[in-house]
């Protein structure tokens, strides 16, 4: 019950952060492409880095999965 397990760097390397963005935040050429919408949803790495754009958040958690990551909503 007490046996410790190293995880390893790598552990932590498939966290995904899904949160969502203003379209009009976006710059203009992304703006373009949103189809009318007012927010999307936004895949980010551990680091900050924006991995994706997509349409609603259900889509990024299935973006995020078939990627082998583990996405996790941030507010």
């Amino acid at each position: 019950m007490d046996t410790r397990y190293e995880f390893g760097p790598e552990a932590g390397d498939k966290i995904v952060y899904v949160r969502p963005v203003a379209v009009a935040e976006l710059p203009d050429e992304l703006r373009d492409q949103a189809m009318g919408l007012d927010t999307v949803y936004a895949v980010h790495d551990a680091t900050g880095e924006r991995l994706a754009l997509v349409k609603d958040r259900q889509l990024a958690f299935i973006v995020a999965r078939q990627n082998d990551m583990a996405p996790v909503s941030v507010h």
